[in-house]
């Protein structure tokens, strides 16, 4: 199977080297964190929210939203931050362009996006609101539509802020490296047909495409753009596996939540991340990472000796979600 001696290697990456202690103050800025109401988006919520930003914690259930909140709270007594509850659900397309259009209408300036939320192995034939398989229905256009939208504030906030500090992540997986990357646009068309791995594989090789061409894109904006894999995390993510997979997998395989925030922290503010790494893969728990040439010819044009399956793929879901958001 492709990418398995990287997957072995990332599993295993040793202590963290940046960690919240090298967050720097956040007082003023302002971030979005997906999926953030339990598990890793709740521990980079919190980990923010202690260096004074305000940080809107964008997901579907306001009532467990509301309860991480007021645990957050309580554990950070002395943030001169915010917390905020926007209801965010990728499943639906329209829906995502919704939510994004809510905050604009609050706020000028998006500083750091963290696109943690996300699906994995859902009960087989789950589909999106609009019919797509879910995962790439969520992962992909969901957290498409939901960052396309929301641009103009990271460019706004570019303009002003210092270089290198306007950044998106976009959480990807070692799954990324797991699928062929060959025909990867035309195959899409048959991905309702492909089993939970490959469909889920597929996704969060997407995640890799958006990431990079949107690195490519806004690179002259001053924004930056960083896929990452967060880790192997015991989290909500594995509760479709059965227990006694999860304990397995928890006494093998599986860390804290906590590690997976490191590897999202040097995304976002370490300064080895720079507009000239921007679409580079961060690896646990927090290192630039070699992914294979055939990834890397992807996020380039035919021109420059590519195959230009980002800029494809980018294509394909612009044209996947115009009719639910025009």
């Amino acid at each position: 199977m492709p990418g398995t001696v990287s997957f072995l290697k990332q599993s295993f990456p040793g202590a963290p080297t940046f960690t919240e202690k090298d967050v720097p103050d956040l007082q003023g800025k302002t971030i979005i964190v997906t999926g953030s109401n339990t598990g890793l988006g709740k521990e980079i919520a919190q980990i923010v929210y202690s260096k004074n930003a305000k940080v809107y914690m964008m997901a579907r259930n306001e009532e467990k939203t509301n309860k991480a909140i007021n645990s957050i709270k309580s554990a950070i007594p002395s943030s001169r931050g915010e917390l905020i509850f926007l209801k965010l659900d990728l499943s639906d397309i329209s829906s995502a362009k919704a939510a994004a259009e809510e905050f604009l209408r609050r706020e000028q300036d998006l500083h750091l996006l963290f696109n943690n939320a996300g699906v994995g192995y859902p009960e087989k034939g789950s589909k999106s609101r609009q019919g797509f398989e879910l995962q790439l229905g969520v992962n992909c256009l969901g957290t498409f539509t939901f960052t396309k939208t929301l641009t103009p504030a990271l460019i706004s906030a570019a303009k002003t802020a210092p270089a290198n500090s306007i950044r998106v992540i976009w959480v990807s997986s070692s799954a990324a490296e797991a699928v062929s990357t060959k025909n990867y646009v035309e195959n899409l068309s048959q991905v309702e047909n492909m089993g939970a791995f490959e469909q889920y594989c597929v996704s969060k090789l997407g995640n890799y495409w958006h990431a990079a061409e949107f690195a490519a894109l806004y690179k002259d904006n001053g924004i930056i753009s960083i896929p990452v894999n967060p880790g192997n995390l015991d989290s909500d993510f594995w509760r479709t596996q059965g227990a006694l997979m999860t304990c397995i997998l928890r006494k093998t395989l599986l860390y804290p939540p906590i590690y997976g925030a490191y590897t999202n922290l040097f995304a976002a503010f370490s300064p080895q991340v720079t507009i000239e790494r921007s679409g580079s893969f961060v690896a646990p728990w927090g290192k630039f990472w070699n992914v294979s040439k055939e990834m890397i010819d992807g996020t380039r044009p035919e021109s420059q000796g590519g195959t230009g399956i980002a800029a494809s793929f980018w294509e394909w879901t612009e044209a996947q979600i115009e009719r639910y958001t025009s």
